[in-house]
């Protein structure tokens, strides 16, 4: 039998990340004027911040499936460091973005723990 309280924290903190992304990607999708102006400082247009919005989206729904969860999971970190990388392109601060980032990767090493032996173990096959 599964531990029940470890379940609930994985989903918790699953929900966390669901939160923040669906957060933001709704602020991509139905941009405010102050949105808009972020979008254009960047140099993206209101039709690419959308899509960039909707990708978000995919990528959160592939994480939130189990079966999917761990190509989520990259792909959410490979949409993360482009955030790093826009901010440090505008000499931006990136701590709330690695935050994420961070956070992304323990939620994933608690939900995937294949995730976890792969990188402790490596892949050495004789």
């Amino acid at each position: 039998m599964k531990y029940k309280p470890l379940i609930i924290a994985k989903w918790l903190l699953t929900g966390i990340v669901a939160f923040i992304f669906i957060g933001s990607a709704f602020g991509k999708i139905v941009p405010s004027t102050a949105d808009i102006e972020v979008a254009t400082k960047f140099g993206l247009t209101a039709q690419n911040f959308f899509y960039i919005g909707i990708l978000e989206l995919f990528c959160l729904l592939l994480f939130l499936i189990p079966r999917t969860g761990v190509i989520g999971t990259l792909f959410l970190a490979a949409y993360m460091g482009g955030a790093i990388a826009t901010h440090l392109e505008h000499n931006e601060g990136i701590v709330p973005q690695c935050i994420i980032q961070a956070f992304i990767w323990i939620v994933a090493a608690l939900r995937f723990p294949e995730i976890t032996q792969r990188l402790i173990k490596g892949n050495i096959q004789q």
